[in-house]
């Protein structure tokens, strides 16, 4: 299996090159930053509704759809991409697709540690330390007849700039996707005060591999793979690719796994209901209820939403939790019943199920 210990490439080519070695059947360990930041959509968005695009070019953050699953995210010079690509027949590898996570995931796991960090890995694709913050996020899937997995070492992360990139239903959502980041995401500076020197956590990444992979060949770019590279950014820059539509809508942001901000919507005979939503675990941790529906007496709605924190997600408890709300306040919201809110609620969920 070849190294590419490839350093700070220009934005897109940073994430061009596993797709390339992927198509040319090249397998590899790449590690590699952006040097200049960029957008990456995950290959199952619709790039529209996920991503506030007219705030990236406001930004000039250029942005690209990879060929991976996942969520959007802001890169940069601060994250230290590592990249496997395999060929799907090698027994070496896991065929199994949940296995290949927990398996990849030793080599950071361990480099994180290596520095001090207590990290481990937790299903489905993240690596979170003891109190359970997430510190590197992780995906994988099929190009061309290879299989790639890929994640990165959070050096620093820009949660503010990360914040303004996604397409939210309104600025208050915005500000809970800033806070929750912040809450629930760390690096390596925040845990460790400093940065460690880029050449001693690449040698150590580079050694937790390669007791997992066996001898790694050093490589570099050559002329074939750079002209491939060039021929996939004229394609996955293209409107064609860029705004491919999936059957599946934007239903919010995942923090890491078990905690979400997620935001419904439900047409009422009484009007539009809007909610957003914080879900750790399953439960409603916080939410916001929003829309053009009448409800009486108004300053009521925010007892509403206090009622329903720590609320499951089970329909029928959310149902019977809001009629008694509704019944024990006096609620008058023509067209607009406990149901109504209900399914608001639930719609992310059920967009999921349908989609």
């Amino acid at each position: 299996m070849f190294f590419f210990d490839l350093g700070r490439l220009p934005g897109q080519q940073s994430m061009l090159i596993f797709h390339a070695l992927a198509r040319m059947g090249i397998e590899a360990l790449v590690l590699v930053s952006p040097k200049t930041p960029l957008v990456s959509i995950g290959y199952f968005q619709d790039a529209e509704q996920e991503v506030d695009l007219s705030c990236c070019r406001e930004m000039g953050l250029p942005y690209m759809r990879r060929e991976v699953g996942g969520g959007a995210t802001y890169l940069d010079e601060n994250q230290i991409f590592y990249q496997l690509i395999w060929k799907r027949e090698n027994p070496k590898f896991p065929r199994a697709i949940h296995k290949i996570f927990p398996w990849f995931s030793e080599a950071p796991v361990e480099t994180y540690r290596a520095f001090g960090i207590s990290a481990e890995y937790r299903s489905v694709n993240d690596i979170v330390t003891k109190e359970g913050k997430k510190i590197a996020g992780e995906g994988g899937g099929n190009i061309g007849e290879c299989m790639v997995f890929v994640g990165g070492i959070l050096l620093d992360f820009d949660f503010r700039v990360m914040s303004k990139i996604l397409k939210v239903p309104n600025e208050k959502f915005r500000d809970k996707v800033f806070k929750t980041m912040e809450e629930n995401l760390t690096t390596m500076k925040r845990e460790l005060g400093i940065i460690p020197p880029r050449e001693e956590i690449i040698k150590v990444l580079k050694e937790q591999f390669q007791k997992r992979l066996g001898p790694l060949k050093p490589a570099s770019l050559t002329q074939e793979i750079v002209t491939e590279m060039k021929r996939l950014e004229s394609w996955m820059t293209s409107e064609e690719f860029l705004y491919k539509k999936t059957p599946k809508t934007s239903k919010g942001v995942k923090i890491k796994e078990g905690v979400e901000l997620l935001f419904g919507l439900h047409k009422a005979k009484g009007g539009l209901i809007r909610t957003a939503e914080e879900i750790f675990e399953n439960r409603i941790e916080e939410i916001s209820i929003s829309g053009d529906f009448t409800f009486f007496p108004k300053e009521e709605l925010t007892g509403l939403e206090d009622s329903l924190e720590k609320t499951s997600l089970e329909e029928s408890h959310l149902q019977e939790k809001v009629e008694d709300f509704y019944e024990k306040r006096g609620i008058q919201s023509p067209g607009v019943g406990s149901q109504d809110i209900t399914r608001a609620i639930l719609a992310p969920f059920q967009e999921s199920k349908s989609g």
